[in-house]
């Protein structure tokens, strides 16, 4: 389960979760190897309503489940780890939470030294971007991709701008698995979208 690797979508903001639950099953058909759940625009009963749904979908699929900021929620819904960002708390009281035996990613933007400190406090991956310009963050820091080269110790997941065309580039540079919301969740076919980025990674 420690292995982060290959397509690792992020769910987009949704209130409705048939609609939601429809275009994560397509994605999850179409290869996607991680599923993130993130959705700042609903109320707590709905986040966990749908995070329990996606924990199931993702466990049919036999894909990693990572709930977005709250570590508590990821405890309630036994989800595989929890995703942390710079104001989402402190990686040691998530452990304490969670446990032992779950992934815990962090966000490090454009910064190798706070991967290097990450990975020290216990982090299971490490995630970095925006390499390209981003719909849902167009303020996010850029990172290059001599970012991907360096040898942390843990996975490394890219994000921020991603598509088909332009993942291909961060496979190469060493990203272990691509993050992705708007090229697949948005894409009229969002399985055969899902299909085109894991075959980024059967070509590394």
């Amino acid at each position: 389960m420690s292995l982060i690797h290959g397509l690792y979508a992020i769910t987009p903001d949704c209130a409705d979760t048939a609609d939601l639950l429809y275009r994560a099953r397509q994605a999850l058909a179409g290869g996607v190897q991680v599923l993130q759940y993130r959705n700042k625009i609903v109320d707590a009963a709905l986040q966990r309503e749908q995070a329990l749904a996606l924990r199931s979908l993702t466990r049919e699929f036999g894909a990693l489940f990572i709930v977005n900021d709250d570590a508590q929620l990821a405890a309630e819904v036994d989800a595989d780890g929890v995703h942390l960002g710079a104001d989402d708390g402190e990686i040691a009281a998530a452990r304490a939470r969670l446990g032992p035996g779950k992934l815990i990613g962090v966000s490090c933007y454009n910064r190798a030294a706070l991967a290097r400190q990450a990975v020290a406090d216990g982090a299971d991956y490490v995630a970095f971007g925006a390499f390209f310009p981003s719909g849902v963050k167009p303020e996010a820091v850029r990172a290059t991709p001599e970012l991907l080269q360096q040898d942390y110790g843990v996975p490394v997941v890219a994000i921020g701008g991603i598509t088909a065309e332009n993942g291909g580039q961060l496979v190469a540079a060493g990203a272990d698995a691509l993050a992705v919301i708007s090229a697949v969740f948005v894409a009229d076919d969002v399985a055969g979208a899902a299909k085109q980025f894991s075959t980024l990674f059967s070509k590394a």
